[in-house]
Formats: C-alpha cells, structure tokens, sequence
C-alpha cells in the first residue's frame, strides 16, 4: 500500500508519547494498524505487549478485521484492540475476585432490571410523576457527563441548567444504590477502574508491566476519566500513541474533553505531535470550503487540510421557500442519481428524519436509518395532540381534559375542574363545567364555544383538526409562550406539528391517522433490514462513514446552531458555538463528490432564518 510521507513519519514513530492530527479522510486507522504492524516486524515488539484502545465495539472489530486482512502473517500474532469500557471491565473483574466482590452489570434494556428502571423508579419515588423517555435520555447525559469529567454534582449543577426536578438528589441516591448494592453501569467501568488503578498497586503495576505501547484512536473523543487512565497505566514509559482530530470532536455532551489534545505538548514535554493534513476522501471543492470554514474556530490546531483529488462540482447551497420544496428538491436529485446505497441525507436533530421518512415512503424510495431512537412518536407535544383529538370523540372523558385544559383558550380553572370531577362522569365535561355555581356571562359563553369547538374537531379530517388544534385553540400560542422553559425553541415544537400534519395528510379520520402514525414508526423500525437503499443519520452517528452525495437538510439558526449556543456565544462562551461548528464540519466531510446544504425562508408557514454557518461558508449568502 502507497502511504504518505505524513503518514511515515508517524507509522515510524517508537519510543516515546506521540499525537497525530488527522484530517478527515487521512487515514487515521491505515496508520494504527502499520504502525502496529511496525513495532512487532520491525521492533521485535510481543503483539501482546501493544494496546490499542478506541471507543466503540464497531472500531474495534474493524481495527482487528484490516490488521488481520493487511497482514495475514501475523494472524497468530494479533495484538489486541478493545473498547476502553472492555478494558476497564477485565480490571474490575480481576480486582472483583480478588476481593471476592460479585458486580452485577445493569447496561441491558432487555432485563427487567438495569439503570433506565432504577432510575425511573428514583424519579418517581422524589417527583411522585412518571419520567417521560427524553427526560430519561437528558438524565443519563447529565449523570455521564458528571462521571465522565470528574466534577461534583454541585458544581455541575452551577455550570447548567437541567430539566429534571430533584436532580441532585436522583444523582445522589442512584451512586449510593449501585455502590451498596455492587452494581455496574458504563460510566461505573471507568471511574471504579480508575479508582482500582490508583489504590491498589498491585493490579497497576500488573498492568503496566503487561502493556509496553498504549494506542489510542478517536483520543478527541475521551473524556477526562478515560484519559486519566490512559495517562496512569502508561506511566512512566509513556509509549503513548494518539490518533484525533480535534476539529472532529462533537460529544461534549458526554464529557469528552478536546481541551486535552490542544494541552499535550505541557502534559508531555518529550512527546512529539505528527500533522496528516492531507484528505483522501473529498473532491478539492469540497475540502477547500472546509479547511476555510472550521479555520472560524479558535480553540484548535491549526492545520492546512488538502488534497491530490481533482475538483467535481462546487458546495450546492440551496434556499427553498418552505419544507416541502426541500423535500421535492432532495427527491428530484435522487430520482437523477441511482445509486442510493451511496446517497446520504444528515441531519443536526433525529426529529428531523420524520419528514424525509413520510416523504421518501410517498415516492417509494427506500431508505436505511442509522438512529434507532427517535422521540418524536412519543413526545408530549404529540400526546397532547392525539389527546385532544381523542376528546374531541368522546368530550365525557376528563382524564384527557385535565392533561390539556391550561394549554388552550378558555381560561377554565382548576376548581372548574374540580367541580366537575363531583358530577356524573358520563355527561360533558363541558356541561358539567357549565353548572359551576360562580359563573358568569362570560364563562357560560367560553365554555358553550370550547363544546363548540371540540364538536367540530371531531368532523374535520385529522390534518385540519391539527390546525383548529393548533391556531383557533392557541395550542400554537402555549408553545410559543412555554418552549424556553421546557427546554426547547419554538420554531423545534412547531416543527412537531408540521410533521404530524405532513402525516396526516391523506387521512380521512381518527382511525386511518392513528394506522398511518403507527406505519411510519414501523418503517423507521424495519429499516435496518433495508439494503442498497439510501442512509438517514444524524450528523453524530454518520462520524467515521463516507458517501458520494451527502445532503444536509434543515439548516436553520436556532436549530444549527441551537439557540443555547448562540445565546451562550453572546454571553462570551464560545465553546458551545465551536462545537455546533466542529459537528457541520464533520458532517460536509462524510461527502467525497457532491455536497448540498439545504436551507429555507419558512417552517410550518412561520418566518426562519438560515443558519449563520451557511453565510460563514459564503459570505454573500442571504
């Protein structure tokens, strides 16, 4: 294989830490797996004595699968790859029999009993409320992030805001039930193991005298508990190898700590730091605007991405009016090119796969999706939706009522509810309301309008029903009023509804919707088995794959970037920003010939700008 002077020079790297900085498309695993290659042909290195740690199970059965296939010689000499939790897991259970401890490992969803029903039961138990699904997802990422930067719940708490009530003390109870009850999560892996390490010299000095050179791939990925053990075993040779980019590191959200790449030179005063900046995977078009682009952030290395590929076609901005027309783009451009296995559509959020699914289904084009979790079908912007809908069936059933009721006009109170809560269930809401004792003019008026309303919901066809839903009930008024405080913009809520209506749209009733809603999540389910069909991934989750055609849709500001972002940018934070920006940067470099970045004047009929880092890409974009 032809390799690079760049890549040389670090492949031949012995002795001694090292950091490579490796551009998209440089080659980062070729250069793992010869320099792996060259400590044991060249350096008499015992395979078992090299480490190379990354940070999925997926990279390391593919490190293990092009070492073995490079090199078929060294089958029985292969050295090992693992994820850094397997590594931290073989330790603790070392140290487990040695202690005669029995850790019970709570990371599977299929047993009744793991982390997500713990916590769930926490929560319930301090709020006396169910968790919904995101509250539980925003959860775990607070707790992991906690873990995985080493700070304390206080300090945490200081530095941001979080949407889950009794927090703290969720934190606190669930860290004492799994320690007293010798129970074992991801994040647990790697904070007892760094634990194990520092306060038992035996297993450190095992260890350590086990592994003479320590790999590590994706290093702008670890966190800051991760590279404190990796730091700690290979001490005091200090054999370190790491591959990164730091321009490619998008989970801060889960405590991974970029800071320590731009640091190392001052951890390391010996080490050397190799730069691959050439791309091997883009068109020179396409490499040229986003060596520009990502030259806008400041905490970084400084590096020169360039390329021997030959220009094709320049970046496409396209600005469409509405979503539809940039549904009908991506379709028209689609049904030109036929290769769909190398067609990819990217996204910032997995809200916005719904709309694409709903029209690539409508076209017949198949499609493979990356993400398995998508919230949107359990939302509470569509619970309440459906349940007004289910109401407006039946208008007896103050369950729903009382879930909705402070959400539309009508100015109804909690005693009206109450009051009614004494009369006969079977009659109206409506008409038990009515009977209110202090009513006046006013609220008799309101409430005959409100039994009005509900009546007509129940004869329109479900996408109009979502609209009286939306705008002659205020629905649209309650979320524009309460998105901040629910953690959301208004224009993402909005969003929520636009899709449910792009479903609804060839509905004729309740029961027909319900079918179609229930077909579109099975779709996305199904997908997986989908072949030579056409990609759908969020930008985090396309990290590492590469395609022809890459399209990335809805670039709206607020929404890429968030408006936590921009509003902490504008408080003179710009960490947030720089990593909204390292996340579009990853996202134009999974495409190798045709990139198109779609924007638009309008959402679900309501005015939106497009996204800021479009006019940093050309400056005379509008």
């Amino acid at each position: 294989m032809k390799l690079s002077v760049q890549q040389k020079k670090a492949i031949k790297h012995v002795h001694g830490p090292a950091l490579v900085l490796a551009v998209p498309g440089a080659g980062k695993t070729t250069v793992l797996i010869h320099r792996t290659y060259n400590l044991i042909e060249n350096h008499n290195i015992p395979s078992e004595r090299i480490l190379s740690i990354t940070f999925s199970k997926a990279s390391a059965m593919d490190m293990m699968s092009r070492f073995l296939n490079s090199f078929p010689s060294l089958s029985k000499k292969s050295p090992e790859f693992s994820t850094i939790h397997a590594f931290c897991f073989s330790l603790i259970r070392e140290y487990a029999y040695m202690n005669r401890i029995s850790y019970r490992l709570i990371e599977n969803e299929r047993d009744k009993f793991n982390k997500y029903n713990i916590l769930k039961g926490l929560y319930y138990e301090l709020n006396r409320d169910y968790i919904t699904e995101e509250k539980l997802d925003n959860l775990l990422n607070y707790i992991g992030y906690i873990n995985n930067t080493m700070i304390d719940v206080d300090t945490f708490l200081k530095k941001n805001k979080v949407d889950i009530e009794n927090f703290k003390q969720i934190y606190r109870r669930y860290a004492d039930y799994k320690r007293n009850n010798n129970l074992l999560d991801f994040d647990d892996m790697l904070t007892i193991a760094l634990e194990i390490l520092k306060n038992n010299s035996y297993l450190l000095g095992k260890y350590r005298d086990k592994y003479d050179f320590i790999q590590v791939d994706e290093g702008q990925d670890t966190s800051i508990v991760q590279m404190e053990i990796i730091k700690i075993l290979s001490y005091p040779k200090n054999n370190l190898f790491v591959v990164a980019d730091d321009d490619q590191s998008i989970y801060g959200f889960r405590g991974a700590y970029p800071q320590g790449l731009l640091n190392f030179d001052r951890e390391y005063k010996d080490g050397r730091i190799f730069f691959m900046e050439q791309n091997y995977r883009s068109s020179r078009d396409i490499v040229s605007v986003c060596n520009d682009f990502i030259g806008n952030n400041s905490q970084r290395y400084r590096k020169n991405i360039s390329t021997d590929n030959p220009s094709v076609e320049p970046i496409n901005i396209i600005k469409v009016n509405s979503m539809e027309e940039q549904y009908n783009y991506i379709i028209e451009d689609l049904k030109e090119n036929k290769e769909l296995s190398k067609s990819c559509i990217l996204y910032r959020n997995n809200i916005s796969a719904i709309g694409i699914i709903e029209t690539l289904e409508r076209n017949g084009i198949s499609f493979f999706m990356r993400d398995k979790k998508i919230r949107f079908f359990n939302h509470w912007v569509i619970k309440d939706i459906l349940n007004f809908m289910y109401f407006a069936q039946d208008t007896s059933q103050m369950n729903l009522y009382e879930n909705f009721y402070y959400k539309i006009r009508g100015y109804i109170s909690k005693r009206h509810i109450n009051y009614a809560k004494t009369m006969d269930s079977n009659i109206s809401v409506f008409d038990r309301i009515m009977k209110y004792p202090e009513n006046n003019g006013f609220y008799i008026r309101t409430i005959g309008e409100l039994k009005l309303d509900f009546k007509k919901i129940s004869n329109l066809r479900p996408k109009d029903a979502i609209s009286y839903i939306e705008n002659d009930l205020e629905y649209d008024e309650y979320l524009r009023e309460n998105s901040i405080k629910f953690g959301y913009t208004y224009e993402n809520l909005s969003l929520m509804i636009f899709y449910l209506k792009m479903i609804a749209e060839n509905c004729n009733n309740l029961n027909e919707f319900l079918g179609r809603l229930r077909y579109v999540q099975n779709l996305c389910t199904r997908s997986k088995y989908n072949e030579d069909s056409i990609t759908l991934s969020t930008i985090h989750s396309a990290k590492g794959l590469e395609f022809d055609r890459v399209y990335i849709i809805d670039l709206i500001d607020g929404d890429f970037p968030s408006l936590s972002s921009i509003e902490s940018y504008e408080k003179g934070d710009i960490s947030s920003l720089e990593e909204e920006r390292r996340l579009f940067y990853v996202g134009m470099t999974r495409a190798k010939t045709h990139l198109s970045l779609i924007t638009m004047n309008t959402i679900n009929e309501k005015k939106c700008d497009p996204s800021r880092f479009l006019r940093e890409l050309y400056k005379d974009f509008q």
